[in-house]
């Protein structure tokens, strides 16, 4: 029985790191839907308002059937702005009247220049919260009307082909300027911009508009970057769903068999977008529109090289919101404003979880069913702000993970005390089960009302042994989705480490790392080998317990630093816990009473009794 519950153990274990190393857990992406377009009973007077929505999601200048969407330069005579706090830095531009990038001021590009910040969008398709409406889109140059520390507002006015003017629009965004990071609620955010678009008739006629807005490109953040994070995700008030790179670039497994699966242009989710996000493994772009949205549409940009020169591919993505249309009555005056939140910062799980609408989903701690089954959307947010919280205490991101895993330690104490506790007993009843198998050999049902009996008398529990595996999965599985999303950890030192969110490679032979913390980690599994009891003595199982801890190891080789730190200090722990078992269980006698051959146990010693 111990050596079925043994196997069945490092069969799940096994399972659940190959499926958390290899799978991206990602929901499956939506397929194309047919564009929308404007009511019979509501014609559009001005057609340049109406752009179509297939169209109006891809720049003016890329083809609707282009793999790409195309590569937006800088226009060298454009007015920038700015609005700036202790956290970021918004340059707008007055070409699209919209956000040229974001520069976060606490995060640094790289690690050997702490003085330079990490600028999100600065590759792009387009400015952030462009809007796709010919006239008013980023080719159009927008009047500034005014500019301050906390507020910049542009205005463009989009006319017929015979000039006259038809729509006015003002576009307005604003920053909150709080030298210190506001804890009270979302809208006080410092990395979160307020932005309003206005919509005024100029024509003696209703008008109707169908805008889109961009949020942003994302690209990778290095060359050892595998693009696994890097998506486009949205939030329809449910669950989040998420669209791949790969729902792109066509192909697949399928096409082995003769399936057709070319490349798309674009993918196209409809329904009720509370959010959408252009992300990357550290950072986001989210747009929470006031009202919910109609579709979002994401694409793939082949972006410059990361290294000049290099020849490894840099494809990112962008996406743009498209909101529902817009009636604009006749009348002088008559206006409609549409309204949202942009969030361009850090995936910082306890600063998004302020935000009303569940934009803390963007993390994916839930997005698959199989975080689902494992329950990492309720541990991996406890897990993350456990940490943020020793670091507070620590004032160090390594030591905020080793306070943290021991925390978790002592809260499941109880549970492997007595699994350990069952698996010692079980190996020292091995003599005694191998004479009831002898006895009942022929008698497969008294076998096992022996070995029940026996189990009892003992006080094991032949589940136990599986115990501590069923516990370790869920922790190490939350943990590991944590740490792919947690900017907290990136380029943040321990040890010899110098980025905890990578692994601790300290030096290179023949191009092979060498990262210290997963042979650390490897080594404190063979010492537990060493010292958990082993009850059966069969050799194909000896063989898999010999060869586990080099699996595991080859397995998490390239996990991140905090991860491998994890994983060592909870087996440090373990060592010093089967040490304290090994040593109060060592001569328990075992109960025979109800083995055939054998007469009631020995009378324990005062030392026992104690």
């Amino acid at each position: 029985m111990d050596k079925k519950n043994t196997l069945i153990g490092i069969a799940l274990l096994a399972a659940a790191l190959g499926l958390t190393f290899y799978s991206s857990s990602r929901a499956p992406a939506p397929q194309p839907v047919p564009s929308y377009a404007p009511p019979p009973s509501a014609p559009v007077t001005g057609a340049n308002l109406a752009p179509s929505p297939a169209q109006a999601a891809l720049p003016a200048s890329s083809p609707a059937d282009a793999a790409f969407a195309a590569l937006s330069a800088d226009n060298t005579d454009e007015t920038l702005s700015t609005l700036s706090n202790d956290f970021v830095t918004v340059t707008l531009t007055d070409f699209g009247g919209a956000i040229r990038d974001v520069a976060f001021k606490k995060y640094p590009a790289a690690k050997d220049t702490p003085g330079v910040p990490f600028v999100f969008n600065k590759a792009r398709a387009a400015p952030i919260l462009a809007l796709d409406i010919p006239g008013a889109d980023p080719s159009v140059r927008h009047e500034r009307v005014s500019a301050s520390a906390s507020e910049v507002v542009y205005r463009a006015v989009i006319r017929d082909a015979n000039g006259a003017p038809l729509v006015e629009v003002t576009r307005r965004y604003s920053l909150t300027t709080a030298g210190a990071d506001d804890p009270r609620d979302g809208k006080n955010d410092p990395y979160r911009i307020r932005h309003e678009t206005t919509f005024r008739n100029l024509s003696a006629q209703p008008q109707h508009a169908f805008p889109s807005l961009n949020i942003g490109t994302t690209a990778l953040l290095s060359t050892g970057d595998s693009g696994q994070f890097l998506n486009i995700a949205h939030f329809d008030g449910d669950k989040p769903r998420i669209i791949n790179r790969g729902d792109l670039e066509g192909g697949g497994f399928m096409t082995l068999f003769g399936a057709h699966n070319p490349p798309k242009a674009f993918v196209e989710a409809a329904g009720s977008i509370e959010w959408g996000a252009a992300k990357n493994q550290f950072f986001a772009a989210i747009y929470t529109p006031d009202q919910p949205a109609a579709a979002i549409v994401a694409r793939r940009i082949s972006l410059p090289p990361l290294v000049p020169g290099s020849l490894q591919e840099n494809i990112g993505m962008t996406a743009s919101l498209r909101l529902n249309p817009v009636a604009i009555p006749s009348g002088e005056n008559a206006a409609v404003t549409l309204g949202g939140y942009l969030y361009a910062g850090p995936k910082e799980y306890v600063r998004l979880a302020k935000f009303p609408k569940a934009e803390d989903k963007v993390m994916e701690f839930d997005s698959s069913f199989y975080n689902r089954v494992t329950l990492s959307g309720y541990i991996a947010p406890v897990m993350s702000m456990l940490m943020v919280w020793m670091h507070g205490f620590t004032d160090n991101w390594g030591l905020a993970v080793v306070c943290m895993t021991l925390l978790l330690k002592f809260i499941c104490v109880p549970f492997t005390l007595a699994a350990s506790r069952s698996a010692k007993r079980m190996q020292k009843l091995q003599p005694a089960m191998k004479e009831l198998r002898e006895k009942y050999k022929d008698a497969p049902q008294k076998l096992n009302q022996a070995t029940m009996q026996l189990f009892k008398d003992n006080k094991v529990n032949p589940l136990g042994g599986c115990l501590p595996v069923f516990i370790t999965i869920p922790l190490f599985i939350a943990f590991f989705w944590m740490l792919q999303g947690t900017a907290e950890l990136r380029f943040q030192s321990f040890l010899w480490n110098h980025d905890l969110s990578a692994p601790d490679t300290v030096f290179r032979l023949w191009g092979i790392p060498l990262n210290i913390m997963p042979l650390l980690m490897g080594a404190t599994m063979i010492i537990q080998m060493r010292l958990t009891p082993q009850p059966s003595v069969d050799n194909a199982q000896a063989r898999i317990f010999k060869w586990m801890p080099v699996f595991f190891t080859f397995i998490c080789y390239n996990f991140s630093a905090a991860l491998a730190l994890y994983s060592t200090v909870n087996g440090l722990f373990t060592i010093g816990q089967q040490l304290v078992v090994n040593k109060l269980t060592r001569d328990e006698p075992a109960n025979l009473s109800h083995v055939p051959g054998h007469g009631k146990p020995a009378r324990p010693s005062k030392k026992h009794r104690r």
